[in-house]
């Protein structure tokens, strides 16, 4: 896809997100929004994965993952980005996205493995995990001559998990140069702003002297987001593992959702989810 192109499908992500949360009243909305154009420019660009299609037209879905790159959701409350990206590149019928936290759907709050949903392999929201997860699967890939790379997405909030200090000592120490792990840095999380509630301080510095090489982003800008991951393709395989301090709005093209923890975990009523989708055009069109 273009930068175009991209920036069209991201729009129509978010207004899935938007959607999504206000058919159920229950969800995460401002994480989703602020991280929805790096799941678009990952999915529809860069990453590697298995384009092949089988029953109903939708993508072949390994869970082993070989011969693919590998995407980890950290923060797994922002489920609502994750799904609709995954049903827009053909993993599931978009359709399904309705179903998004209701009864007996694949679609939970948080994303879930045992009712089978393509893309998902882990269970996760609870918080801290998911770099441990995607540092073990980096190594099992060089383990089994796999060149492809593992990418795992994080919250800033997140960051005040002592196991991702345990996952962040241990990959450099280990050379899991086949890792890139995002922090979405959005300087909110439930309780307020990260600073005010646990001040992470310099997460770039702590990652640079665990051993990382730290790159930094507008999470926000498709194009600089885009050349920051094929300027990712280049430094991958030297010795290091890479973070990327990511720098995200929470509610990302929704004005009043901006530039505030409210929305962290808040679904629209009516009247704001029609001014909500006022601002964002309908280019795949709604499900």
């Amino acid at each position: 896809m273009t930068t175009s192109e991209l920036q069209d499908t991201a729009s129509q992500v978010r207004r899935d997100i938007l959607r999504m949360v206000h058919g159920c009243q229950s969800g995460h909305p401002g994480g989703s929004l602020g991280c929805t154009d790096l799941f678009v420019a990952l999915y529809f660009q860069q990453m590697k994965i298995n384009n092949r299609k089988g029953k109903g037209g939708h993508l072949v879905f390994n869970m082993d993952g070989k011969g693919e790159d590998l995407f980890f959701l950290s923060n797994g409350h922002i489920s609502p980005v994750f799904y609709s990206v995954l049903a827009r590149r053909g993993y599931f019928d978009v359709k399904e996205l309705a179903t998004f936290r209701k009864l007996n759907s694949r679609l939970q709050g948080h994303p879930t493995t045992h009712e089978g949903l393509p893309g998902i392999r882990i269970a996760s929201g609870s918080l801290g995990q998911g770099l441990s997860v995607a540092i073990g699967t980096a190594l099992a890939k060089k383990l089994n001559g796999d060149a492809n790379l593992v990418y795992c997405l994080m919250g800033d909030g997140e960051q005040q998990e002592g196991q991702v200090w345990e996952a962040a000592q241990f990959a450099p120490n280990n050379n899991v140069d086949n890792l890139v792990a995002f922090v979405d840095v959005n300087g909110q999380q439930i309780d307020g702003s990260t600073h005010k509630v646990n001040n992470n301080r310099d997460l770039a510095a702590k990652y640079k002297a665990f051993g990382w090489r730290v790159l930094h982003m507008d999470g926000n800008d498709m194009e600089e987001t885009v050349k920051t991951l094929r300027k990712i393709k280049r430094l991958v395989g030297k010795g290091q593992p890479i973070a990327v301090m990511m720098k995200t709005e929470m509610g990302a093209g929704v004005d009043f959702m901006m530039h505030s923890h409210k929305w962290h975990g808040v679904a629209p009523n009516d009247e704001q989810l029609a001014a909500a989708l006022a601002q964002l055009p309908e280019t795949l069109g709604d499900y």
